[in-house]
């Protein structure tokens, strides 16, 4: 493990709290290794077998007796002191960070890279549409984003399968999102090798200046809902990395304004702020919009359906 030369100075408590809540498993597919899940609690990679990551936060390489956070996985694994660490992970959680360079896992080599390759659909999509409905999304909205081949149901698992394209319309990312959750968030996960600089978006309509910007496709989808007229000109971050956006500008340098439509918690809001002073100084006009409840698109959509619900029967019940 490199020992630091840089000059000592404290990260804050709030700092420290966004790195210690790394979500590990994202992290190492970011870095290019092959996650695998092992039960409901842990994960494991291709390149390490050894390695168990625990509750999506820490891990242990039994082979070595190594372990701990994502902190002493990037010391660790890719040769970074503590500083350069905790500057790599503020950004990766779409934060601000003392200039630090990307890391490369030490383990995998360039040529090991997984191709990427979308997940075997299945017969139809009625699980997907069903759990979709289920969220709170227009069956026309769910239909669209079908037709326009940028989702569809996979046949092992039943998983949706949101599919990110580039510029020329070819598939390179995908998320997964399982459309069992009744005891609790359902799976989640990209699949293998997708390009995280993508993730998932609508093409751009080149009579439009403006972009969207969410953090997950059923946000996406939700705003979709609410505002019909939305059809095209937005991007899902699939987290808060930035990456996908930087990718949508330099694809369609015509873009001038950026409307972020993040999360309603502190880590949307904080990362709201960054954007805006970022993409600010890039010349970009920059708004905000915030569901008027809860803490996503999704939540403020299901709660607006279930407050017509209850009119609609209150109306009922005085007729």
């Amino acid at each position: 493990m490199r020992q630091s030369t840089a000059p000592a100075f404290r990260f804050t408590d709030e700092e420290m709290e966004i790195v210690k809540e790394t979500d590990l498993p994202d992290l190492l597919e970011h870095l290019g290794y092959q996650v695998r899940r092992l039960g409901s609690r842990y994960h494991t990679t291709k390149e390490m077998d050894s390695i168990r990551i625990k509750d999506r936060r820490t891990w242990k390489r039994y082979s070595n007796g190594t372990g701990g956070d994502a902190i002493t996985f990037l010391q660790e694994f890719c040769g970074k002191d503590f500083r350069e660490a905790v500057n790599y992970l503020l950004e990766f959680n779409g934060h601000r960070a003392r200039d630090s360079p990307a890391p490369r896992p030490k383990s995998v080599r360039q040529e090991e890279k997984p191709a990427f390759a979308l997940p075997i659909p299945h017969a139809d999509q009625r699980r997907v549409f069903a759990y979709l409905q289920k969220r709170g999304i227009a069956p026309q909205v769910i239909r669209g984003f079908i037709e326009s081949g940028l989702l569809y149901e996979d046949s092992l698992h039943h998983n949706c399968v949101f599919v990110g394209r580039d510029g020329s319309g070819k598939p390179v990312f995908a998320s997964k999102r399982g459309t069992y959750d009744l005891n609790g968030p359902g799976f989640k996960g990209d699949a293998t090798g997708s390009d995280k600089s993508v993730a998932f978006r609508l093409p751009c309509d080149p009579a439009l200046d403006w972009v969207a910007v969410f953090e997950a496709p059923i946000d996406l989808m939700s705003f979709c809902t609410l505002h019909r007229a939305v059809t095209s000109n937005a991007v899902a971050l699939c987290g808060l990395y930035q990456g996908p956006l930087d990718t949508y500008l330099r694809e369609n340098p015509h873009l001038k304004q950026i409307v972020l439509c993040l999360d309603a918690d502190k880590w949307g809001q904080r990362a709201a702020e960054k954007f805006q002073e970022e993409y600010s100084q890039k010349g970009y006009t920059i708004s905000t919009r915030t569901p008027a409840q809860g803490k996503d698109w999704n939540e403020y959509l299901q709660q607006r359906g279930r407050a017509r619900e209850r009119g609609d029967q209150r109306q009922a019940n005085t007729r």
